[in-house]
């Protein structure tokens, strides 16, 4: 079978569907984000004609300029990767969902713009539930707080939260992270945060443990769209 991003796409799929029967699951309850940050609008091309539309970004600089060269697509893009307070603007008038929320100064800025372009979009917010210092995310104790507060901002759905496992082989330290996220989501609903129900956490690397402990969006780039070639 050639290694086209047709048959990668095929398999994720397949994997998803194992993982969700493993754990007793239904597949229509993981959906799937395509991360496309570092690949080249080609590949986004061949993405969409095989029915991808939101696609995982995690800067706004090239959020802007594969935007200007899909316009005729009109994809939806989703930021994962940490939203400085000066990009913004940029946020507000060009992305569909923000996933990395993590901070009051970046809620305040998000929804000066977007009351500025008269748009309302969807959220979640990143909890760091790894040790790793490089791992941007709110921390646990602060949720209740931070939920509170973004009640009072209208522009932005709070649909669920984000995190990013830590970074090793040990599959019971990367189930223990994405574990935590899934009893705080269940501890803040039952404070009366219902509409948390989103969990988006596991990446091409975890994607399956994510599954058993309860994730309902996997972000996945490489096993998608192959191996990334980093600038220098």
């Amino acid at each position: 079978m050639s290694d086209s991003l047709e048959t990668r796409l095929a398999a994720v799929r397949r994997r998803i569907a194992l993982a969700c029967e493993r754990a007793g699951r239904s597949p229509d309850e993981v959906a799937l984000l395509a991360v496309s940050k570092t690949f080249p609008p080609q590949a986004l091309r061949q993405a969409a004609e095989l029915g991808i539309r939101r696609f995982g970004e995690s800067r706004m600089q090239e959020i802007r300029q594969k935007d200007s060269e899909l316009a005729s697509l009109k994809p939806e893009w989703v930021l994962i990767g940490h939203l400085q307070t000066n990009k913004a603007k940029d946020a507000a008038r060009l992305v569909h969902e923000v996933q990395s929320l993590d901070r009051w100064s970046l809620a305040e800025a998000l929804d000066g713009r977007l009351q500025a372009e008269g748009r309302t979009i969807d959220v979640l917010v990143q909890v760091k539930t790894s040790p790793e210092p490089s791992k941007f995310g709110l921390e646990p104790a602060e949720l209740a707080g931070f939920l509170e507060r973004l009640q009072g901002l209208h522009t932005m759905r709070v649909k669920g939260l984000m995190t990013m496992a830590v970074n090793s082989p040990d599959e019971s330290a990367v189930r223990a992270c994405f574990r935590s996220l899934r009893e705080l989501r269940d501890r803040m609903q039952a404070q009366g945060h219902a509409g948390l129900q989103r969990l988006s956490m596991g990446m091409s690397g975890d994607f399956e443990w994510a599954i058993q402990e309860g994730a309902t969006e996997v972000r996945i780039g490489s096993a998608i769209f192959g191996s990334r070639q980093y600038p220098d």
